[in-house]
């Protein structure tokens, strides 16, 4: 029987006979196991290392973006001419080109961050090395590895986050820079936006907030001091800690020295040079003109989306005249310092529009933005007295009324109000045309009785007035709140003849990539028949001629109307030439009464208007129209009030008058004008109703073209003459006291 293998091997043993070992399958080698390990390891790391390479090179963003870059949260605010009027945030302030940044400041950034620059392709390898070594030798970190490029990459691409994958992302983005621009262009972008302490960002920055220099004016030492701040500003900022400034600076001389950038004797005096700052704040940080880039800033929102204006990076160009609104800003400022302490008040806000295009050319809500920042221009709500008085009788006239159409001015009470004329005299029969030049109050209500209610507000809402408007008597008198900036773009309606171009103030915004996110499109609208804004603007320009609004006087054709509120709370005056309105307030906060007048307002707008028309060349207003035969553009809406209590024409005006319970007579109500009237019957018709021609009014002027009804008969005695015009003046410098008028509580 044959015996098995494992038998025959223990016999043998048994018998002590030696037997050949037989030799482990490789399979069962744990070396090699071990080696097959780390061969695995290191291949899967190398294949998971070239993937993730591969992985983030492809995600790398577009260089190109360098060159638009600016940092989130940042806005920068142009005037209409370019000139930066404000910067928010972390911008940088001045931009320089290469050519412009001083050698030896670029040779003291080299020294400081990385002195082989011009010999590695964006990451230097033996910086890291040596970096490695100098920080473990001290046992803190001393030196970084970064190179100049590297930095780029993280200021406009990554975030200040530690891990292995932003490290890798700022090589391979630095590699890519390389080779996408070249050194100079490196270098110049880099100075213009490492960030250096106390909200200076770029090497212009720095020289002016720590130095109060330009950076041509920089020395050695300060150049020096700048560079070293680049790893840790908060640690190497003289504003901080003027000893680590020192020593660091010295560090930067050392190295400059190293580099053979300057010389021994250079460094020596450098760093025997004592450490002296003279700090400023960021240019633009603050607006010169603050009121109005904060209604900029307010606007903003209504015109972008949220998202745009979270990540920022705006430029926001507007229609501001920078030259004017420093012009308006002193005009506000010296109305208030010498007519306010005679007249008591404290406050004054200017408006100017370009009527033919709605953009704001001037705008000052105050005289003292830091100390209120309230905007006075545009979100003070007051009531415009007389000046809302245009409204109606543009309705009016749009209506078919002509300007000669006359009402009688005498005591009156409708429904139980009773208007007060300025003065609490009466002119009889007076014409509509003199009623807005003399600003007479019973008038204006009967105007608006007879166009009606609705038609006046809508046409003061088409000219611009946003405000709400309350149907009420009181409305012809100015009732109703508005604020400036409405009222006077309202005006502008009829400087433009008719058409309505919104207010604003912001022409573009632009986004960080250059894109136009926004832009402007204003288009003019026809809102008043060109006829009855050529009507309505030469009765306004009577008013400046030889009414309320004489101080306004220019020596160029200016139209424009006066008004103040009860007790003289609100000042005003709007007027324009036919290239720009201009609108006026003077007043105080809490609403105290001023002891004041609107001709102190028309002063005001003259002050200013006075010294821009320098650049405004004269224009003509167009010539009265015909009024034989001219239809309405708009039907009347006449109120039909439920009682009435008028004194007639010829009643006395010393208060003992008598009175008739009545329905408003059918001659004080504006007549329909469906059928052309020939010029006799308009005439007779004018006589019976005591109407008044502008030609016999004493203290009218003339009529740009004779009217038919020239051959009326005269009207009343006139009020007592405005005061003379004055000559154009510039803007007072010098405290001029203005006479306060006696004290009067009705409103004109």
């Amino acid at each position: 029987m044959t015996k098995s293998k494992p038998r025959q091997r223990l016999e043998s043993a048994e018998q002590g006979t030696p037997q050949p070992r037989r030799k482990k399958p490789l399979y069962r080698r744990w070396w090699l196991w071990v080696l097959l390990g780390i061969g695995v390891g290191i291949g899967g790391s190398a294949v998971y290392a070239y993937r993730t390479v591969q992985s983030v090179g492809q995600k790398l963003p577009d260089t190109g973006n360098i060159l638009t870059f600016v940092r989130d949260g940042t806005m920068t605010i142009k005037a209409a001419d370019g000139t930066i009027l404000q910067q928010l945030g972390p911008a940088t302030r001045d931009k320089l080109t290469f050519d412009q940044i001083p050698p030896q400041l670029v040779e003291a950034f080299l020294a400081a961050e990385d002195q082989d620059f011009y010999e590695h392709n964006g990451v230097d390898y033996q910086a890291i090395a040596r970096a490695v070594v100098a920080n473990v030798s001290a046992g803190e970190l001393v030196e970084g590895g970064s190179t100049i490029t590297q930095q780029l990459a993280r200021i406009v691409f990554l975030s200040q986050e530690r891990s292995f994958e932003r490290k890798l992302r700022e090589a391979l983005l630095a590699q890519k820079i390389e080779r996408e621009l070249d050194k100079q262009q490196i270098l110049e972008y880099y100075l213009n936006l490492v960030y250096l302490g106390s909200s200076a960002y770029g090497v212009a920055d720095a020289a002016w907030v720590y130095f109060s220099k330009t950076v041509d004016q920089l020395t050695l030492p300060e150049m020096a001091m700048i560079a070293g701040m680049a790893p840790a500003p908060s640690v190497y900022s003289p504003l901080v800690d003027s000893v680590a400034a020192e020593q660091r600076r010295n560090v930067v001389l050392a190295r400059m020295l190293d580099a053979e950038f300057i010389t021994q004797a250079e460094m020596d005096a450098a760093i025997a040079t004592p450490l002296a700052v003279d700090p400023s704040i960021p240019k633009r940080l603050y607006s010169e003109i603050p009121y109005f880039t904060s209604y900029v800033q307010q606007q903003l929102p209504q015109l972008i989306s949220e998202q745009e204006l979270e990540v920022g990076g705006l430029t926001v160009e507007t229609t501001v005249n920078l030259e004017w609104q420093r012009i308006a800003q002193n005009t506000v400022r010296n109305a208030i310092a010498n007519y306010g302490p005679g007249q008591n008040f404290e406050q004054a806000a200017l408006v100017c529009i370009d009527p033919r295009n709605g953009e704001i050319k001037a705008l000052v809500g105050g005289d003292d933005f830091a100390e209120s920042q309230f905007n006075r221009a545009t979100q003070a709500q007051r009531q415009p007295g007389s000046t809302f008085k245009t409204f109606v009788y543009t309705a009016a006239i749009a209506s078919g009324a002509s300007p000669y159409k006359t009402y009688v001015d005498a005591k009156f009470v409708v429904d139980g109000y009773e208007p007060q004329n300025y003065g609490r005299g009466y002119r009889g029969s007076v014409s509509i045309r003199d009623a807005l030049i003399s600003s007479i109050n019973i008038v204006a209500v009967k105007a608006l009785i007879d166009v009606g209610f609705d038609p006046a507000i809508r046409m003061a809402n088409s000219m611009g007035i946003q405000s709400e408007l309350l149907p009420t008597y009181s409305l012809a008198l100015g009732a109703s709140e508005v604020n400036l900036l409405e009222l006077t773009s309202a005006y502008g309606t009829l400087a433009t003849q008719g058409n309505y171009a919104e207010p604003h103030g912001i022409v573009r915004v632009i986004n960080r990539s250059g894109e136009v996110i926004y832009e402007s499109e204003v288009e003019p609208k026809r809102v008043v028949d060109e006829t009855t804004a050529a009507i309505m603007t030469w009765m306004l320009q009577g008013v400046v001629q030889g009414g309320t609004g004489a101080r306004a006087q220019l020596g160029r054709p200016v139209a424009g109307k006066t008004g103040t509120s009860e007790e003289r709370r609100d000042l005003w005056f709007i007027g324009y030439t036919p290239q720009l309105v201009t609108g006026v307030w003077l007043g105080n906060d809490d609403s105290r009464p001023t002891y004041g007048a609107s001709s102190t307002a028309a002063r005001t707008w003259r002050d200013f208007m006075g010294t821009i028309v320098q650049w405004i060349p004269v224009q003509e207003f167009p010539d009265l129209p015909r009024l034989e035969g001219r239809r309405g553009s708009i039907e009347a809406e006449p109120v039909r009030p439920g009682r009435v209590s008028a004194s007639s024409a010829n009643d006395n005006n010393d208060g003992d008058r008598s009175e008739r319970q009545t329905e408003p007579d059918s001659r004080e109500r504006s007549r329909s004008n469906d059928e052309p009237e020939k010029t006799e019957d308009l005439r007779e018709r004018l006589r019976n109703d005591g109407g008044s021609s502008s030609g016999s009014s004493g203290n009218s002027p003339a009529p740009a073209a004779a009217p038919p009804e020239s051959a009326a008969p005269a009207p009343p005695a006139p009020e007592p003459a405005p005061p003379e015009p004055l000559p154009p003046v510039v803007v007072p410098t010098e405290p001029v006291s203005e006479p306060a008028p006696p004290p009067e509580t009705l409103a004109e």
